[in-house]
């Protein structure tokens, strides 16, 4: 197995890459492949925000972040599950842990263990079958249709108790994935190998990242908390086999710029005390536009929506540096979206930079320009988050409190147009 070690937004190389490899990696999201200026069949590898640990055929990449495994996974996990305590730092040691995968692993078979330690989980599954013998019920009209009047097999329906049940699946899911990768540390692979024994009679389920089941816990899956947390954070940001060319591929990949906008979000919601119908994410919102024709739509990271579904806060969120000051087109971006909604002002977030403020020329309207220290302890990060909860209400409030042409409160070029998708009508 050849291995090359990549960090985010380092060039790197120059590295040898049959073409069908060099095909493969396309898979990789912001992974820029150049040809290395002289050498036949040499390239340099130019990672973007994407991290994590893809394999194409005989050919490992490891895309390490430039903030540290144990913050990545916390981000990651924060803005995903319920209960934050599953990821804070001390839950887990991943001091040692070169890479995102390289960490989960012995992570996952760690919470497995506790999670196992009272038992596997059971639960009762409906299930259907044609039995020489009657259990459960007999399903009459499967039977007639089926068996034209036949004594047997009898067309049933019962409950199985059952370990084929959702939370072995997704840990189980989980732990065939990783060990997919080749992972460097024999105790991980032989930690996964046990996990998989321990979870031989439940099925093998291959969940899309896009369709991992929601689990809802009571007094009789607590147990198995932390071992879910992480398994669905394996199958969110793992990928199937896929084939490219003549090899195949499968990583284990996250956007950065997802991560730390989901994690800002879901931190900014719990400070302020809002549900998410209420300070929405780009993906909550529809039915906004920047021009009269309806034709420039807009999609901001964040918007606090009130009773009357007018607009009242926007802000964008970018997992960038700026300490030279925020990038022009981040603030024509924040000022169309202010000017579109017609609110006085707005907020960047960026994860590092210096505060600051800029009144707009002839606008009357005030761009702000706020950072998070990503690395330092996790309670100064949230401290930081109520302080950006804090400008957000102000700002919110600030814009309530214009009156505007109807002699109502609020920007009304903020409203969703009739038809256009609505969202919850509380703050």
């Amino acid at each position: 197995m050849r291995a090359i070690d990549l960090r985010e937004h380092e060039r790197s190389g120059p590295w040898p890459l049959s073409a069908a490899e060099r095909d493969a990696l396309r898979i990789v999201p912001s992974l820029v492949v150049e040809p290395a200026a002289g050498r036949e069949g040499a390239y340099h590898l130019t990672p973007g925000s994407t991290v994590g640990a893809v394999e194409v055929g005989d050919l490992s990449v490891s895309i390490r972040p430039k903030l540290d495994v144990a913050r990545v996974l916390f981000l990651a996990g924060y803005a995903e599950e319920e209960d934050v305590d599953v990821w804070k730092p001390e839950r887990f040691d991943f001091r040692e842990a070169p890479t995102l995968v390289e960490a989960l692993a012995p992570a996952l078979a760690a919470a497995a263990r506790r999670a196992f330690a009272g038992g596997l989980l059971h639960g009762y599954r409906v299930e259907e079958e044609a039995l020489l013998t009657v259990r459960g019920r007999v399903r009459v009209e499967d039977q007639v249709r089926r068996r034209l009047g036949a004594a047997v097999p009898v067309e049933v329906r019962y409950d199985e108790f059952t370990d084929d049940v959702t939370a072995n699946r997704l840990v189980k899911a989980a732990a065939v994935r990783l060990g997919r990768m080749r992972l460097r540390r024999p105790r991980s692979r032989h930690e996964l190998r046990w996990v998989g024994g321990r979870l031989e009679n439940v099925s093998l389920v291959e969940y899309p990242p896009a369709a991992v089941p929601e689990v809802t816990f009571d007094r009789l899956n607590e147990r198995y908390r932390e071992a879910l947390a992480l398994a669905r954070l394996v199958l969110r940001h793992s990928s199937f086999e896929t084939g490219r060319g003549t090899l195949r591929a499968a990583g284990f990949l996250m956007d950065m710029n997802r991560v730390f906008q989901d994690f800002v979000t879901r931190a900014l919601r719990e400070a302020l005390g809002v549900s998410a119908r209420v300070l929405r994410s780009d993906d909550g919102v529809a039915g906004l536009f920047l021009d009269e024709g309806r034709r420039v739509r807009l999609k901001p990271d964040l918007s606090w929506w009130d009773r009357r579904e007018e607009c009242a806060f926007v802000g964008d969120v970018k997992y960038k540096r700026a300490d030279d000051g925020a990038p022009n087109a981040d603030l024509y971006q924040l000022l169309a979206y202010a000017t579109a909604l017609d609110l006085p002002g707005g907020l960047l977030i960026y994860a590092q930079g210096e505060a600051a403020a800029h009144a707009v020329r002839h606008a009357g309207k005030r761009l702000e320009v706020h950072a998070l220290d990503l690395s330092g302890p996790v309670d100064e990060l949230l401290a930081g988050i109520g302080r950006l909860a804090l400008r957000v209400r102000a700002l919110r409030e600030e814009s309530r409190a214009r009156p505007n042409r109807d002699g109502g409160l609020g920007g009304g070029a903020g409203r969703h147009e009739p038809g256009e998708e609505r969202g919850s009508r509380g703050d």
